[in-house]
């Protein structure tokens, strides 16, 4: 019996009476009327639709992904450690110390301080909520940034042009401002997502040419859904303006009956959706070469996790087109309000998907096909993730890793959204005496990179100009992720970044030799073994 249940999700707020449910089901084995316990199928009964998503209640301040065992993870791969020797600097115990690698990439043509992507935070609330946490964050640690689809559509101040195109759009403008203030013109880039209802109105030409961006991507949807984005919105008045710029919003607040039953609380908020792109490969190759035309000097593209056919199209289109950055989203993870079932039960998860891409950029390798460069993301929050999709893409044909940066939305908007949790729990006086104990009572002391921040932007920067949310994006990125990374290469005696290669890892299960190609521990480097001692 897997540890979760069909019936009874946190995602969903939903529980059950009995403490031995039905494998099959998920429903309690006697389901009686008198039980005052909201199971999915009891609150389904009163609130339908609404069960399908991670709690409306906490939209705009939560993030929600898969809770479902994919049988592989991250842990059934095991990263081997080396005793002789260095390689990308000199062995010498004085040079060989951790702090001395280096961990930075190149993904897309863009220099990156370490491997990290943050992809697609769009017109989610949260994202919107936290977004100078982490445009500043996000710049001040030397990594790319996606504004995510449908910031244009759903800026209430934006404005269009006779053919439906925008001209001004405030909330983009600020987005792109706010990560450029900070950014060190070098290491990262700030990116612009684009889907259908973006394409339409033009959002593409208006970022490069009236803001200056330089990178856009395009999109073919996400490893938590295949459906077209989904935000809720609690504004009668905005869900009346975002149909009437062409959005398909439900129930249609239009509709007199609906208007009543909104005010009358029956429901709180109306469900936004995008339009799921049909591409077909020729007009995808026409259109990446427009977009150069337009003057985007690199052009993306992210991806759902689609089945195997669907993802070989991908690889070919791709290809044609010379994109720059091609990022899989494995299935499981969201941002938003992914429904739940699809973040559970669509979709290929991370590690599965990494084998099937990294099989494709074989198949295009040998028979000389250009391969762009492959960003990964799907549930990372963690170094050792990062190092192992890594030096799992590196297939030995001496071009190196071809996954360049793994992509993280979660765990930036999770070091945004405790970092202002904490802060403002800080202000009022209300921290945990276990805290306060082991870290101090204010921002300047328990954020542990505010005395380098300070020093080098000023103290009464940090704090301001630069708020303590991005200090937390900034401190999660630099001070963990990449130091740990350091150490991570270090152990495998390996001091640049794009030397780790398959022969660091091991697998841990006999499934993942299966998936991946990688030996399980007790079949690796078995003939070095012998070879070693036959002396």
């Amino acid at each position: 019996m897997p540890w979760y249940n069909e019936n009874a999700r946190s995602t969903s707020g939903t529980a059950l009476r009995a403490r031995d449910p039905s494998p099959l089901s998920g429903m309690c084995p006697i389901c009686v009327r008198d039980c005052p316990v909201l199971c999915e199928v009891g609150k389904s009964a009163f609130r339908g639709r609404e069960v399908l998503y991670p709690s409306p209640e906490w939209f705009g301040a939560s993030t929600a992904a898969s809770n479902k065992d994919y049988l592989l993870n991250w842990s059934d791969v095991q990263i081997q450690v080396g005793l002789t020797g260095a390689e990308g600097i000199a062995a010498d115990s004085d040079a060989a110390i951790f702090p001395n690698v280096d961990v930075s990439s190149k993904a897309g043509g863009v220099p990156l301080k370490l491997p990290v992507v943050i992809p697609g935070l769009g017109s989610t609330e949260v994202a919107r909520r936290f977004w100078d946490g982490l445009a500043i964050g996000a710049a001040l640690a030397g990594v790319m940034l996606t504004i995510g689809e449908n910031v244009c559509g759903m800026d209430s101040r934006s404005q269009y042009n006779g053919d439906g195109c925008v001209t001004e759009s405030p909330d983009l403008a600020t987005r792109v401002e706010t990560y450029r203030k900070y950014w060190d013109g070098r290491h990262g880039d700030i990116v612009v997502q684009t889907n259908v209802e973006d394409i339409r109105s033009g959002v593409d030409v208006y970022a490069i040419k009236a803001l200056g961006v330089r990178t856009i991507e395009r999109k073919w949807g996400q490893g938590a859904k295949a459906i077209g984005g989904e935000v809720r919105i609690a504004d009668l008045g905005k869900a009346i303006e975002l149909k009437r710029r062409g959005y398909i919003v439900i129930p249609d607040p239009e509709e007199e009956a609906v208007q009543e039953a909104f005010r009358e609380g029956v429901f709180r908020t109306f469900e936004r959706h995008s339009r799921v792109g049909m591409p077909e490969e020729r007009a995808f190759i026409d259109d990446i070469a427009w977009l150069r035309e337009q003057g985007a000097e690199r052009v993306f593209l992210k991806t759902g996790a689609y089945n195997a056919a669907a993802l070989a199209f991908t690889l070919r289109c791709a290809s044609q087109a010379k994109l720059d950055l091609l990022t899989f989203d494995g299935g499981g993870g969201g941002t938003g309000m992914s429904p739940v079932p699809m973040m559970n039960e669509c979709s290929t998860p991370t590690i599965y998907l990494l084998a099937q891409v990294l099989e494709g950029v074989r198949i295009l390798r040998e028979r000389g096909k250009y391969v762009p460069d492959i960003a990964m993301a799907g549930g990372f929050v963690n170094e050792t993730q990062v190092y192992k999709a890594i030096a799992m893409s590196n297939l030995g044909d001496g071009n190196g890793p071809a996954v360049k940066a793994v992509g993280m939305a979660r765990a930036p908007l999770t070091a945004a959204m405790k970092s202002s949790y904490f802060v403002d729990l800080a202000n009022e006086g209300k921290l945990p005496k276990s805290f306060v104990k082991l870290y101090g009572d204010r921002p300047e002391q328990f954020f542990i990179t505010s005395a380098d921040l300070r020093r080098e932007h000023g103290d009464r920067i940090v704090g301001t100009e630069i708020p303590w949310t991005a200090v937390g994006v900034h401190t999660f990125l630099s001070d963990r992720l990449a130091v740990g990374l350091q150490q991570l290469l270090a152990g495998s005696r390996k001091w640049k970044l794009d030397l780790i290669d398959r022969e660091d890892l091991v697998c841990l299960s006999e499934r993942c030799a299966a998936v991946t190609g990688i030996p399980l521990v007790e079949e690796a480097q078995r003939e070095a073994f012998a070879n070693i001692l036959d002396f």
